[in-house]
């Protein structure tokens, strides 16, 4: 239902507008999930359920927020946003960029070079336009596995971030090792490798933290096997937490 219901809307209303309006028609659409038995850590929307989307991933219907944005909103709240901070946000998710620009004790800025997401600048992540050694926290979320120049991106990361600053990735995982073919370049050939069109590898979590690693960064890897309960968190989930040594 709510894939049908966002094609038909995006048929009829212009990507501008319904951008612009986003949360006046996702309020609307709540409306119908409205309950106790869940409720959403960023909106604080109170639901029946929760919206299952057509990767069976688990959706606030009022914010939009996904599991893993949840959980990663529990852990900055919890762990990594300190006053004064300065915060550096790739191609943010719609519901936590806007939660993080009301947390007025940091000083947040989202950037997406493709233009696809809502952000406040367009730095290519290979070559940041930002002096090194002035953000305290990087979110960097499903990027990496985008980028063709990933030990460039990396390095990068590790250049912006001031001593004893934190880089909080993740990206899809396969077991084994990193599997990547140069030679795989076309849009249905990548969603037949590595499971989406514009990817360009499927990282092995040894594989991630060895070339995080190379860029000097040290690496804890947090695993969060809890189901999914009240806040409708992922079931089996790994976040890199990468300091800048």
């Amino acid at each position: 239902m709510y894939q049908t219901l966002k094609k038909i809307v995006s048929k009829v209303v212009s990507k501008k507008f319904l951008y612009k309006n986003e949360f006046f028609f996702r309020n609307l659409y709540a409306l119908a999930y409205s309950g106790n038995s869940h409720q959403c850590n960023i909106c604080e929307k109170k639901l029946s359920k929760f919206v299952i989307n057509q990767r069976k991933e688990l959706l606030c219907p009022k914010c939009g927020s996904l599991g893993r944005d949840r959980r990663l909103w529990k852990l900055l709240e919890t762990d990594y946003l300190k006053e004064n901070y300065t915060v550096l946000d790739f191609s943010p998710s719609r519901s936590l960029s806007h939660k993080l620009k009301k947390v007025k004790m940091i000083n947040y800025m989202s950037t997406d070079l493709s233009g696809n997401f809502n952000a406040d600048f367009q730095y290519d992540i290979t070559k940041i336009d930002i002096d090194s050694n002035t953000v305290d926290l990087i979110i960097c979320y499903h990027i990496l596995e985008h980028i063709d120049a990933d030990l460039l991106a990396m390095s990068e990361l590790f250049r912006v971030l001031k001593p004893n600053g934190i880089a909080i990735i993740q990206t899809p995982f396969t077991a084994g090792e990193i599997y990547e073919n140069p030679l795989i370049k076309s849009p249905e050939e990548r969603l037949e490798h590595f499971g989406q069109e514009d990817h360009v590898r499927i990282y092995s979590e040894s594989g991630l933290q060895e070339r995080l690693e190379k860029s000097n960064f040290k690496i804890i890897i947090k695993h969060y096997m809890e189901p999914k309960k009240y806040n409708g968190l992922v079931e089996n989930e790994t976040i890199f937490i990468c300091k800048k040594k």
